[in-house]
């Protein structure tokens, strides 16, 4: 665990006390609205592709074990071949402009999604090189899978990424080893607040953008919360709504999370849309890339 700090002065439970900085949205916006497409096809464990092991997390739970799985193998591809020209479809009737958080390995297996999305205004941004936690990974081999995806996403798109988010549990060395790569303006490796943070680490100041569970398409998983694209829609614009009536205190932040072989199925795209078409109505919101929101944080809030 070298680099990390054991205690309890390594956990922030006060944050901003209940008296968060008052920055300013651009346009005079409650709540800065981040969507983040997840890029993760192709960076998933497959036996079929030389991996020790298949991956275990998706809608038709059936493990075989130590075998090829056909199945969740086209599952996974069910995102780049149809979802994500319905997904970005939505986005642009819209205007809006997503991030679309990348598996190093996805980028450099389908080049064409990333180089699409580049094309259409969208940030991309790191998920690590392939979709898996780091928890346990050493430091090392972690070092190298974020110079890995970091260089591939930058190769394959013309421009350098500059946010990063792992999957689930990171390491204690994680962020220490984005600011040591020297080429990331934020992370999302964080579910705490409701706004952007600083942190110092390893001597440098580093800026945190919070990700969030709830308010993402995951919940569609079986046993989970949303059956009907309905269900998404209502929680995400409740959160919003909420959010907004506490924005004349300080402005707030929502994260609303996707991912391609998920809300880019028939039955739950519409929520997708009745997101946004909510959002526009209500006029309130700043829908912002991730990047976007990162620097005009670091600009305008105390400190900055």
């Amino acid at each position: 665990m070298s680099g990390a700090t054991m205690g309890e002065d390594r956990r922030d439970l006060f944050g901003y006390g209940g008296k968060p900085p008052k920055v300013g949205w651009p346009g005079g916006a409650k709540v800065a609205v981040s969507f983040v497409i997840n890029n993760e096809e192709g960076g998933e464990y497959a036996v079929g592709d030389g991996d020790h092991r298949n991956e275990l997390v998706h809608e038709a739970i059936d493990d075989v074990g130590p075998l090829p799985d056909l199945c969740t193998e086209s599952h996974f591809a069910y995102g780049t071949r149809a979802a994500w020209w319905r997904i970005a479809g939505v986005f642009d009737r819209f205007g809006a402009k997503p991030t679309v958080s990348s598996c190093g390995r996805a980028v450099e297996r389908s080049p064409w999604l990333a180089q699409d999305a580049v094309a259409r205004g969208y940030e991309v941004s790191c998920h690590g090189w392939r979709w898996e936690r780091h928890a346990g990974m050493e430091e090392a081999a972690e070092r190298e899978a974020i110079a890995r995806t970091y260089d591939t996403i930058a190769e394959v798109c013309g421009v350098p990424p500059v946010g990063w988010h792992t999957r689930s549990a990171s390491s204690l060395d994680t962020r220490r080893l984005l600011v040591e790569h020297g080429g990331f303006l934020y992370d999302s490796d964080a579910y705490d607040d409701d706004l952007p943070y600083f942190k110092m680490v390893a001597g440098r100041r580093h800026l945190v953008l919070p990700y969030a569970f709830d308010t993402n398409d995951m919940r569609f998983r079986p046993g989970s919360a949303f059956v009907s694209g309905d269900d998404f829609s209502s929680y995400v614009l409740a959160a919003f709504d909420w959010l907004a009536g506490e924005a004349d205190e300080a402005p707030r932040m929502m994260s609303v999370g996707l991912h391609l072989r998920t809300i880019g199925r028939p039955a739950r795209i519409g929520g997708l849309q009745a997101i946004l078409q909510g959002l526009a109505e209500r006029g309130t919101g700043w829908i912002a890339r991730r990047d976007e929101i990162a620097r005009h944080w670091i600009a305008n809030a105390p400190g900055g």
